[in-house]
């Protein structure tokens, strides 16, 4: 692994070329998302950005398969979403 330092002086290893820091990535997916998602992790937030997913009522258009066929999201995050859309009586797609 790595050592690599952020624009904001952290500290982190990664085996990949990524630059991405985890601490600032996990504070800005924190920020952007807190008011509508659960803490799905870093990767997922990613995903959801790169999907054009940002709040819970967009993920009623994604079955499940789809969602997990996204690069960093995994089952752990399908749960806990399932979980809040079903507190909202919301849920995924069944195309």
């Amino acid at each position: 692994m790595a050592l690599k330092i952020c624009k904001n002086g952290h500290r982190f290893e990664k085996n990949s070329a990524c630059l991405v820091c985890p601490k600032c990535s996990s504070e800005e997916m924190k920020n952007k998302y807190a008011q509508e998602l659960p803490f799905i992790g870093s990767p997922a937030f990613r995903a959801f950005d790169n999907s054009g997913i940002e709040k819970l009522a967009d993920l009623t258009k994604y079955t499940e398969k789809e969602l997990l066929a996204l690069h960093g999201f995994g089952p752990k995050a399908l749960g806990l979403l399932r979980e809040r859309l079903k507190t909202k009586k919301l849920s995924f797609a069944t195309k």
